[in-house]
């Protein structure tokens, strides 16, 4: 039976101002106040030619970490690191511009570069996975292709692009299209391809893939009409949405297929809904897997409490507290231990969601999403709730310090100098595996961001979220050219 919202209003709130609860809250700012410039050199220490950690990587490359095992550069890691950079640049951060320029330039380079995936005469080689970092083609064996560094790339680019192209449009035409249709070039005609996931373990379809070549599409269709171009491969984004339905089984998402064995939970899909999030949904839709929706929420539940009894260091972080989190729970890479960006990505789609309730000023509890919802305000109910109502008010701030509670796990394990390992212990808490992992320090930029309010801009979800009512595996041949940016 359901429950009301009566006793609701009348008891968290005391709960939330309790001063344990608010000596946390201001911990955590404390440390974030810490953490950040910490976080932003991190970054900026594994960036070429200019950062202290890597000698040798060439300008605008991004290096995954300085340890030898990871002193590469992955297309996704180097694109979701720059999607960040580039956000903060919008926000007002105009000293990064050289560097957002000098990762343009690099990536021209890069899509020319014949490797084991391909070349770009045919798009093939632009799903390739990682580089040497002076920009040569790794050549030993590896899991390939992966085909969500395109769609990446594309979006990185093409934020950049749109936050310039009032100005400078004729730079943009010359020195980021060129790049930005390779790429759409490729999801359109590549997007139904088998490709390794994002963990480079299964080849399979991946729902981060999936839905990272969706919003690449559509983003792609918007950004080549501004500048008058055309986008051939744009018109296949109904049709990967389409496919996109197929990875919920109806309580969850299961983030590939075939699962490889797995029981298909995996960080993979809090990540996608952190990509998918669209500052100006006007609605939680369900369809593209915005971080308000009810299945991005009874999925978060699901991934997250899968971790609750796989870690030791988790002891009595009970359903509705923040916990380590890793990739999936059979993981077993180095020991099968949390991950940062893992338990940042957890909070980051709180305070996501937070945001999209607050700008569309209500916030919907169903059937599906009410677990969650119990596990942070136990006398939840089904129902919709204005913003201003004490049942709104009483909600968000119970979902606010749930997120806060895992910056504070985060806190807790991070050594007192500020740098971010790959992972933590699962039993002991300590850093392990590599040292100072370039999409760590991007993911606490990121969650901590969006905790502040700072979001990127709209992508166009509400405009793209009709699913198609059959679905078609449908491609689109590319074509590919050299790009050759010139100066800016």
């Amino acid at each position: 039976m359901l429950r009301t919202l009566v006793g609701l209003s009348a008891v968290l709130p005391a709960v939330l101002a309790s001063p344990y609860q608010h000596q946390k809250r201001a911990d955590i700012d404390a440390f974030i106040e810490k953490e950040n410039p910490i976080a932003r050199q991190g970054i900026l220490n594994n960036i070429g030619a200019d950062g202290k950690l890597v000698p040798g990587a060439g300008a605008g490359i991004v290096v995954a970490s300085p340890s030898e095992e990871y002193l590469y550069t992955w297309t996704r890691d180097a694109a979701l690191t720059f999607l960040d950079l580039i956000h903060e640049f919008i926000e007002g951060d105009k000293d990064l511009e050289p560097l957002i320029q000098q990762y343009i330039t690099g990536q021209a380079k890069l899509q020319t570069v014949a490797n084991p995936s391909g070349s770009l005469e045919d798009g093939a080689g632009l799903a390739e996975p990682k580089f040497n970092i002076d920009s040569t083609a790794f050549e030993e064996e590896w899991g390939r292709p992966q085909r969500d560094g395109p769609a990446l790339r594309a979006q990185a680019l093409i934020a950049y692009g749109n936050s310039i192209l009032e100005d400078k449009k004729e730079k943009v035409v010359q020195n980021i299209w060129p790049l930005v249709s390779n790429d759409l070039s490729y999801v359109g005609q590549y997007w139904n391809g088998e490709g390794f996931d994002l963990w480079e373990e299964v080849n399979a379809t991946s729902v981060f893939t999936i839905s990272v070549q969706h919003k690449a599409l559509v983003e792609g269709a918007a950004f080549a009409k501004a500048l008058g171009k055309e986008c051939a491969g744009c018109k296949v984004a109904p049709q990967i949405l389409c496919r996109l339905q197929e990875f919920w089984d109806g309580k969850q998402i299961i983030s590939n297929q075939p699962s490889n064995g797995r029981g298909g939970l995996d960080l993979a899909s809090i990540l996608t809904s952190l990509n998918a999030f669209d500052s100006g949904a006007k609605t939680c839709d369900d369809e593209t897997l915005q971080p308000c929706s009810a299945r991005a929420l009874a999925n978060h539940k699901a991934v997250v409490d899968s971790f609750r009894d796989t870690y030791g260091i988790n002891g009595d972080r009970k359903a509705g507290k923040g916990a380590a989190v890793g990739r999936y729970k059979e993981d077993t890479y180095q020991g099968g231990n949390p991950w940062y960006l893992g338990t940042t990505a957890a909070a980051e789609l709180l305070y996501d969601a937070l945001y999209q309730w607050d700008k569309q000023g209500t916030l919907e509890v169903t059937d599906l999403s009410l677990p969650f919802f119990n596990d942070v305000a136990p006398d939840a109910a089904v129902g919709k709730f204005e913003k201003g109502s004490d049942e709104y008010k009483t909600i968000t701030e119970a979902i606010k310090a749930y997120a806060d509670d895992f910056i504070a796990v985060v806190q807790e394990y991070t050594p007192e100098n500020g740098g971010l390992n790959e992972q933590y212990g699962r039993d002991d808490g300590q850093p392990t595996s590599v040292e100072n992992l370039t999409w760590s320090f991007a993911a606490f930029r990121s969650a901590v961001a969006r905790r502040a309010g700072n979001v990127p801009p709209a992508w166009g979800s509400d405009s793209s979220a009709s699913v198609p009512s059959e679905c078609s595996g449908d491609t689109v041949p590319g074509e590919y050219a050299e790009p050759k940016p010139g100066d800016w």
